[in-house]
């Protein structure tokens, strides 16, 4: 032993994890080794790595990486042992003592959350802190390790309570193991007999069968004379499963390596198993998982592809291989042609990697759309959970718009459970009629219930109601849908062919009512200059008696929040006050603007149409106070 040992204790939402995996979190208790050996082989990753940039790296030995499984049933220790990259002091208190990455409160929360065993699993392994797991099953841990390019090692041990001993240890061979000293079995808890070397070659099998370095483990053999052998066993495939024909690979093999690297407990809802030849030569095994993770919408979420180079391990979350709006795709893509030493800045530039994502792209579009024609339901799901990532490629891919497009499913007016998509819409539409309608807002109750779509309800006219924050962006950038041009029922003029009977009356109707109103809109455009722009007489309007639109090209308020709230500042965008012109409060507004416009109450009452109409579509009032005061006078006059 080196220095004295000094006692530490976890950060406190490492204590509140901890108790949470040990008491709560797995229902199956196997995943402890499935986690550890993931580490361990991370680990071997790290150096192969390491070693090819620096190959003089101190104390690092390449030529047989490897993890080792060591069994004590005497002293009631398993000990998983890598050759690996190893850690520092500081490592292990960052990386074990608490836990170094963000949103950890978030984690917290979900799994407290969280009624399905299956879920916490995989949030658990999303957020890297399987380690943990060893505390189902040990009384005590202890972890030695060392650094590669270093001279000491370090010993770390814990029971899992609240606190850790961690001291520096002297003649560590590089690399890092961890013993557990493990817990009696107990069938009713689930506690396995993780010393039996049945049980063991089970887990590994099930879980780690197509990790990359060989997972080892002495055996002994009893003879037909009595006498012991004993062995070293190999106890995974290591078969890059990916470089397999796909005739040679059972749906079973392709959930068990989804689950393997994604720390998945569901199976993938599709896999796309595919080879290119010529020039430029990969594999590529993707899968489009079933379920979200719930850090989809993260900042920090990661993408989950991983590249390989001829089955050597280079980076996983590669960046350039899959567009940040499928960054839920996982999978591997192994490429023969490129340097060992790539990295993610050369990769950014290379065109032969720029070739390979637009295939995978590609890919896993089409696989959807192969759902969306084949398998509704399935179709349906994914879309579900995943929709509205996609649409986000509305703003980021233009080279793949189309293909995008038709993939969007939304909810509609057309029915109040279904989805549609926009050709199922083209189908649907009126004769005659060539846009496609839409209308953004928060949630459907408010977008049905908006004064916009009185109009379009009254004549039949299909309209598609988009909630999710991402619609506000991806409308304004795509203009047209199969020729048929995209129009929010909240912007610009309506005209749902009002004089379809032809017979001219509704203009001689309009051209009156433009001739009733002539002194009136102005007056009110005048009083109202603060708030809009110009008033005028509604199309779209039949029970309510106002509501605000905008110009064609205008930022619709939502998105104006959305770019508020991200720190970016907008200049004020006076929008327009559509009146309805038979509705009696329209109408005997205008008779009292005719009697004089010389009586106070004209414009209160022209301030509280606006606030009525900002309130219907869900705005926030400039001056609250001053409106419910203006309300209670009017109210007050009429008793």
């Amino acid at each position: 032993m080196g220095s004295s040992v000094e006692t530490l204790e976890f950060q406190a939402e490492t204590r509140q994890l901890l108790r949470l995996v040990i008491h709560s979190i797995y229902s199956n208790k196997d995943i402890f080794l499935r986690e550890l050996i993931s580490n361990a082989s991370d680990a071997l990753d790290k150096l192969r790595l390491e070693s090819l940039i620096d190959s003089d790296l101190a104390g690092a030995d390449t030529a047989d990486l490897h993890i080792a499984l060591e069994a004590d049933p005497d002293a009631r220790t398993l000990t998983v042992r890598d050759n690996g990259i190893g850690m520092s002091r500081d490592d292990l208190v960052e990386l074990i003592g608490t836990i170094a990455k963000s949103g950890t409160a978030g984690l917290l929360e979900k799994l407290k959350e969280s009624k399905d065993a299956a879920t916490a699993e995989s949030l658990i392994g999303q957020f890297g802190v399987g380690f943990y797991s060893a505390f189902m099953v040990a009384d005590r841990v202890v972890l030695r390790t060392r650094r590669a390019g270093t001279d000491s090692g370090t010993q770390w041990e814990s029971d899992g309570e609240g606190t850790y001993d961690i001291q520096a240890v002297d003649d560590l061979p590089v690399g890092t193991s961890v013993t557990l000293h493990l817990k009696p079995a107990d069938s009713e808890d689930g506690l396995a007999d993780y010393l039996s070397e049945p049980k063991i070659r089970q887990i590994v099998k099930r879980y780690s069968d197509f990790i990359r370095w060989p997972i080892r483990m002495a055996t002994e053999r009893t003879d037909a004379e009595g006498g012991t052998t004993r062995d070293v066993d190999t106890l995974n495939s290591m078969k890059a499963l990916w470089a397999r024909p796909r005739t040679e690979v059972t749906q079973d093999e392709y959930s068990e390596f989804y689950q393997q690297i994604s720390h998945d407990w569901l199976a993938p809802a599709e896999t796309i198993h595919m080879r290119a030849e010529g020039t430029f030569e990969y594999e590529a095994l993707l899968f489009i998982p079933s379920q979200a993770p719930f850090d989809l919408f993260s900042r920090e979420t990661r993408r989950g592809v991983q590249l390989y180079v001829k089955r050597v391990f280079i980076m996983d979350d590669c960046e350039a291989l899959m567009p940040n709006y499928l960054r839920f795709v996982k999978g591997v893509v192994d490429a023969h042609d490129l340097s060992l030493n790539v990295s993610r800045e050369i990769l950014q530039q290379d065109r032969q990697i720029r070739g390979v994502r637009r295939r995978l792209v590609k890919k896993v579009l089409g696989a959807v759309k192969d759902m969306q024609s084949k398998d509704a339901e399935r179709y349906t799901k994914v879309w579900e959970q995943f929709g509205r990532a996609l649409k986000e490629g509305l703003v980021e891919d233009t080279d793949n718009t189309e293909a995008l497009l038709e993939l969007v499913s939304a909810a509609s007016t057309h029915d109040p459970e279904k989805t549609t998509t926009l050709r199922e819409y083209v189908e649907r539409m009126k004769d005659g009629q060539d846009t496609i309608y839409y209308l953004t807002g928060e949630t459907r109750a408010m977008v049905e219930n908006s004064p916009h779509m009185e109009a379009f309800t009254a004549k039949g006219y299909e309209v598609l109601i988009l909630t999710d924050p991402v619609d506000e962006v991806w409308v304004d950038q795509v203009p047209a849908f199969d020729g048929h041009r995209l129009q929010s029922i909240a912007k610009g003029q309506v005209d749902l062919d009002e004089s379809a009977d032809g017979d001219g009356e509704a203009d001689a109707d309009k051209a009156q009512r433009e001739q009733d109103f002539a002194a009136l809109l102005p007056w009110l455009t005048t009083t109202l200059s603060e708030q809009v722009k110009e008033v005028r007489l509604s199309s779209r309007l039949t029970t309510s008696a106002a509501c605000i639109v905008g110009d064609a090209h205008d930022v619709t308020p939502t998105l104006e929040k959305m770019y508020r709230a991200m720190g970016q500042q907008l200049p004020t965008v006076k929008r327009i006050l559509e009146l309805n012109p038979t509705h009696p409060l329209i109408t005997a507004l205008r008779t009292a603007h005719d009697a004089g416009t010389d009586n106070p109450a004209l414009p209160e009452i022209a301030e509280l149409i606006y606030g009525s109409a900002l309130l219907a579509e869900g705005g926030d009032l400039p001056d609250p106070a001053r409106f419910t005061r203006l309300l209670t006078d009017r109210l007050t006059h009429t008793l």
